[in-house]
């Protein structure tokens, strides 16, 4: 199973930055006694790790080495191979970069790496096969990918409003499951409407109107997008408050 990051965003709304977005420094771990930085990238493939990720492709743009000097060739001893995407061409351009090494029987989970949410092991919630959003519960769901559902008891998708003003629910995607073979007939379409589409949103909303199926699992407590600093502010005092819960936990044993 692949873990697929897509990292070669700009970062625009937390610059400026002497480094990459997704190196940010977000929380903490604590190994051999200490307690050391953790990047905010980590969250997202820790969690792909929990769900079974046994590879992981992060695609950056060019000037971003520096996440290559962070993570090397492996996380938790998971090969690491990178993949760049030449210009800022939008997330659909970054995930299709990585197709050449995904074979079409292969499971994906995709993520975007300057994110928190909970639980850890959400991804755990969408099934094998076709394409699943995990779905969480936001204040201001206009600012996101909200997620309309057909269907509750199956979690069907009808709708994903990109970036509404208005949207009429509040859940929405922070995160997906697609096999290599879907992947490439998203491509496909994709590429016939001209790469158009910058968000997977809009692409996704061709492929239902096609007789495409879409799944989607209201797994998701708690989501927080790091590249705002509203965002990162709030996954700060979240994490916070869960370490000295842990704390706590550890002097009581």
């Amino acid at each position: 199973m692949w873990g697929l990051i897509p990292a070669a965003g700009l970062g625009t709304r937390i610059q400026p930055l002497a480094f990459s977005k997704e190196l940010l420094p977000v929380g903490g771990r604590r190994r051999d006694g200490t307690e050391r930085p953790k990047a905010v990238s980590e969250y997202v493939i820790e969690r792909m790790l929990r769900a079974g990720a046994d590879k992981l492709c992060i695609v950056i743009s060019p000037g971003k080495s520096d996440i290559v000097r962070y993570y090397g060739a492996e996380v938790d001893g998971v090969q690491v191979c990178y993949v760049v995407q030449p210009d800022a061409a939008g997330l659909c351009d970054a995930l299709f970069r990585a197709l050449p090494l995904i074979r079409d029987e292969e499971p994906v989970l995709v993520g975007l790496p300057d994110t928190v949410w909970f639980p850890e092991d959400g991804y755990r919630a969408l099934p094998d096969g076709g394409l699943s959003f995990i779905l969480f519960p936001v204040e201001q769901p206009q600012l996101f990918d909200a997620v309309v559902v057909e269907d509750e008891r199956s979690g069907r998708v009808r709708e994903i409003q990109v970036k509404q003003p208005v949207p009429t629910t509040r859940w929405v995607w922070g995160g997906f499951r697609v096999s290599g073979g879907v992947l490439r007939e998203l491509y496909a379409l994709w590429r016939e409407r001209e790469q158009k589409d910058l968000y997977v949103g809009t692409l996704v909303n061709e492929y239902i109107a096609r007789g495409g199926v879409v799944t989607s699992a209201k797994a998701g407590t708690a989501y927080f997008d790091v590249g705002t600093f509203d965002g990162y502010r709030r996954a700060i005092q979240r994490l916070g408050d869960e370490f000295v819960e842990r704390e706590r936990e550890r002097a009581a044993l």
